[in-house]
């Protein structure tokens, strides 16, 4: 039996390949899915297939079905395809690819979005219509397969988890986040929204990302909210907190410099920020926290106060590890005069 899937033909390099366009429902069928962990890695035509990201993926397109999008899949071919090119003349670039079942595709780039996609049609079989483009070369060696790899990879550079946020128009806490930021002076002029950590001169004092961690935190335990309705918890804590941060404001109009005011504090800091959001989560339950929240002023947030060492600063650094934003959350709770937890309470002796 056989599979026709409209194809390109190319060349790259001195090798011809083709692009074409394949159902869905042939990625079961059509590619090979090894466990490479059964082979040692100088064996391995690939990475080990990460069982983890495999429902993240199907759910992906489950819950997208209208407009998910994946990059091409690259493979390798055993058994040379047959290609019919659509007008007689053999050298024409477009035409027909036919494609024997049983002979597998070995997979270079796109092994976890195969096995998501083949996942999710088993969930949805309608799926199985959509297409999706393939780049087909021949199979040469194990050796040049590995290389196919690494050529695939080598130049791959994740984006930073701030212009994740900043383009992200499904997740509601990133969108949540871009109104608020907007909303909140000093987040909109003082906030980095493309790297993940500011550069020694930057004139910024927050980055997006800092800020989506502490929004993570405040909106713990209102996930069946919307983003709308997200966004207004998130503009009214802020604004408030923006308020008892005359730091923020200092920079804000330009009567301090933010190098100055991060070599010598720690309020802008994102582990400072993280506990901020956790302390909201908390406090706006009571119909006071405006005016508990005030207590803020009057924290000592200099690098030099002796209170940070062993809670957020240690060895003249300040870290943002979990037990350091928890050892921060505790510290600005117990100055607010809020209950303290068990474990908040050991904390806070223990730093003392």
């Amino acid at each position: 039996m056989y599979v026709h899937v409209p194809a390109m033909r190319g060349k790259m390099g001195k090798r011809t390949y083709y692009a074409c366009l394949m159902p869905l429902s042939a990625i079961p069928n059509l590619f090979k899915f090894t466990d490479w962990a059964d082979f040692t890695p100088e064996d391995r035509e690939q990475r080990v297939l990460n069982q983890k990201r495999v429902p993240d993926l199907a759910a992906y397109m489950l819950e997208n079905e209208d407009d998910y999008l994946f990059a091409s899949i690259t493979a390798s071919y055993k058994s040379e395809p047959v290609y019919s090119p659509l007008q007689s003349d053999s050298d024409s670039s477009i035409g027909t690819l036919k494609l024997k079942l049983g002979d597998e595709l070995i997979i270079n780039d796109g092994q976890h979005r195969c096995a998501g996609i083949a996942q999710a049609i088993k969930q949805n079989p309608a799926l199985g219509d959509h297409t999706i483009s393939v780049l087909l070369f021949p199979y040469e060696s194990r050796e040049r397969v590995q290389q196919m790899f690494s050529d695939l990879n080598r130049f791959v550079v994740k984006t930073s988890k701030s212009l994740d946020i900043l383009y992200d128009r499904r997740d509601p806490v990133s969108i949540a986040t871009m109104f608020a930021l907007d909303k909140v002076d000093v987040f909109r002029e003082l906030t980095e929204k493309e790297d993940i950590s500011l550069k020694s001169k930057s004139t910024k004092l927050f980055t997006l990302a800092a800020l989506y961690d502490a929004n993570r935190e405040l909106l713990k335990g209102r996930d069946g909210e919307d983003a709308e309705d997200m966004a207004k918890v998130l503009t009214e804590y802020w604004a408030v907190v923006a308020t008892h941060m005359p730091d923020w404001t200092k920079v804000l109009k330009g009567q301090k410099s933010s190098i100055e005011l991060r070599a010598e504090k720690i309020s802008a800091h994102s582990t400072i920020l993280r506990a901020l959001g956790g302390i909201g989560a908390e406090l706006m339950k009571e119909d006071d926290w405006r005016q508990r929240l005030a207590g803020i002023r009057s924290i000592d947030w200099a690098k030099k106060n002796p209170d940070w060492e062993n809670v957020c600063i240690i060895a003249n650094s300040v870290v943002s590890n979990r037990q350091a934003r928890a050892a921060t959350k505790a510290y600005i709770k117990s100055k607010l005069g809020m209950d303290l937890t068990e474990g908040e309470q050991r904390s806070v002796t223990k730093a003392a």
